[in-house]
């Protein structure tokens, strides 16, 4: 733990000490301050027909947060090493590249996951405001975080690979964008039909996050998205590191 709590510690603070990472809080907390000034209207003027996120999961501003939050947040972790030439000094330490890239990932999750904590702030003031019991529900809140957090484990392992390939963190955020993006697009290009449709429909309509997250945002844990994003996560991660050991091929 010596050498990868070090690094944690070295990558959680270039997030809280540097205007990139103060930056993407202030633009998450303000986009899920006009969701929350949506959902104050909406609830005073009927009540709520579902859990507040659920229909948090049904506007933009979620989605919005979700696909671009993952790839500015992680497209400096490698890039930015190989930009400023500290790149070849971290990795012939004495630390193993597993716990270099563990180490990343992990200070990456931990800062995706404070970005999101002013979801908590607003469905507490809106069930404290309102009195609507919908508002607040710990199990419902638990999945819906829950989901967030596999997807950010994905989007975050992207990230981490995306930025292993190249010196520019335009170029990272880009293929982790683009990546995320084409994930989020699936959702609506697979054909649906339960048992009756194509088995490529049904094979790409396990990859169908849009559908995952709503059942998250309603309460509904189930295992095969956990199992799908741990396994993706895991894949990702060990392809950065093969891109990280291949500086000793050459």
């Amino acid at each position: 733990m010596g050498a990868f709590g070090t690094l944690l510690r070295r990558e959680l603070a270039v997030y809280l000490w540097s205007i990139t990472g103060w930056v993407v809080l202030a633009a998450v907390a303000f986009l899920i301050g006009l969701s929350f000034v949506d959902l104050l209207v909406a609830v005073q003027q009927a009540p709520l027909p579902m859990h507040v996120t659920e229909v948090f999961y049904q506007t933009p501003y979620f989605w919005m947060i979700l696909l671009l939050s993952g790839p500015v947040i992680t497209m400096r972790l490698f890039a930015q090493e190989k930009a400023a030439g500290t790149y070849e000094t971290l990795m012939t330490s004495p630390v193993r590249d597993g716990t270099v890239v563990l180490a990343k990932f992990t200070a990456a999750m931990v800062f995706y996951l404070i970005v999101w904590l002013p979801l908590l702030g607003s469905v507490v003031l809106i069930r404290s405001w309102t009195g609507e019991a919908r508002a607040l529900e710990w199990p419902v809140l638990a999945s819906t975080y829950l989901g967030i957090a596999l997807l950010g484990l994905l989007f975050v392992s992207m990230g981490c690979f995306a930025s292993a390939l190249t010196r520019s963190q335009t170029v990272a955020a880009m293929v982790t964008g683009l990546l995320g993006v084409s994930l989020f697009l699936l959702g609506f290009a697979v054909p649906t039909g339960g048992t009756e449709a194509p088995w490529w429909a049904r094979v790409l309509g396990l990859f169908t996050l849009v559908e995952h997250m709503r059942d998250f945002t309603r309460g509904i844990v189930d295992l095969r998205p956990v199992v799908l994003y741990g396994s993706l996560s895991g894949a990702f991660l060990y392809l950065t590191m093969r891109v990280v050991e291949s500086r000793h091929w050459k």
